[in-house]
């Protein structure tokens, strides 16, 4: 009509709402972002002798492999790399720490000194090689699960007391977690045992994951942090 101006259109006011919608998806985004990278599977060594290895056993029922199955069963999401050489002692473990844990790795299970107890070795220079392979792992920012081992009785009871001894010391003087005995509830027991007396079979294997494994949470939970 005559005198009458046409009211302009714009859609310019609508770009206002979508722009608070987008904030407000990248508000979300960021407080989950930190929760997403915590999903991310936690990648755990187990760097060890034949009781990690498996000997005697299948690779289905080796320590790694039944932990990384426990883990899952309760909604953790790891993997756990074999990292056991059969008659390795605490210098053997030392002198392929740094191939046998790879880059990327969040945390190790450290699991050495059997063979160290059997040969009759020095308690001093099993000890110095695990304080060296501490050592190491704290250096790359690794969390680390000590497990502990106990000198066989027949050592005789001034070997066995500097023995023992070993493994809490180091895990106050690196601050790590440890499990005090890795072989508790399965060793002198033949039906868990293989038959060398030494070596669990696969439901001694099963023991030693229900019995360790709140320790491996624990770790688990360091290794997150550690993430962060």
């Amino acid at each position: 009509m005559k005198g009458h101006r046409p009211q302009s259109r714009s859609y310019g006011n609508r770009a206002a709402p979508v722009q608070r919608i987008a904030a407000v998806l990248v508000t979300i985004a960021c407080l989950f972002a930190p929760a997403l990278a915590r999903a991310e599977p936690v990648k755990i060594v187990a760097l060890g002798d034949s009781l990690t290895a498996g000997y005697g056993l299948p690779v289905a029922d080796a320590f790694p492999t039944k932990l990384q199955a426990a883990l899952k069963a309760k909604g953790v999401d790891a993997s756990v790399a074999n990292a056991g050489v059969s008659g390795d002692t605490a210098s053997g473990g030392l002198e392929r720490v740094d191939w046998s844990v790879p880059d990327g790795t969040d945390a190790v299970i450290v699991e050495l000194g059997a063979n160290d107890a059997l040969r009759g070795l020095d308690p001093k220079l099993t000890e110095k090689a695990l304080d060296a392979i501490l050592t190491k792992l704290d250096q790359r920012h690794i969390p680390v699960l000590l497990a502990g081992m106990k000198a066989p009785p027949n050592m005789g009871a001034d070997y066995a007391k500097a023995f023992d001894a070993i493994y809490p010391r180091l895990a106050a003087k690196h601050a790590v977690i440890v499990y005090s005995f890795f072989l508790d509830g399965v060793v002198a027991d033949a039906k868990l045992n293989q038959g060398d007396g030494m070596h669990p079979t696969a439901a001694g294997v099963d023991i030693i994951v229900a019995r360790i494994l709140p320790s491996v949470e624990q770790l688990i939970a360091k290794a997150r942090e550690t993430q962060k």
